[in-house]
């Protein structure tokens, strides 16, 4: 029985292999730009982009949110309208705790292809 190809929104969407994107996957994952390094209590600036590529923001097809984790720790959710916004924004964070290595998550859905997942290892120092 040959594998069927799994819906766009059956779970979430990531790239296959990072050094080889695909077209979808450059216009979909989430690039984030931010310190490998971070001091704990202390703010720091994230730079969220939804794809290498840019996203259409039109009518019918669009970004509809946008939403920042540290592991499954929620941090923020950016809500966005097609048309008079764009799949991207700055935002400060502030890590603190115990744990010296975090993986942040980005998790943007687009309308018509799902969801889709960026991750980014931070080291907290004291």
């Amino acid at each position: 029985m040959p594998e069927t190809e799994k819906s766009l929104f059956c779970g979430m969407n990531r790239a296959k292999d990072m050094g080889n994107l695909t077209e979808m996957e450059k216009k979909h994952i989430p690039t984030i730009e931010c310190p490998d390094e971070v001091k704990s209590g202390v703010p720091f600036k994230v730079k969220i982009c939804v794809g290498e590529l840019p996203h259409v923001m039109i009518d019918g097809h669009f970004i509809q949110w946008i939403e920042v984790y540290f592991g499954e720790s929620f941090y923020a959710r950016v809500e966005l309208t097609p048309v008079v916004t764009l799949p991207e924004f700055t935002i400060s964070l502030v890590k603190g705790g115990k744990h010296r290595k975090s993986t942040l998550r980005v998790v943007e859905r687009c309308n018509l292809h799902g969801q889709w997942e960026a991750l980014k290892e931070i080291t907290v120092i004291e």
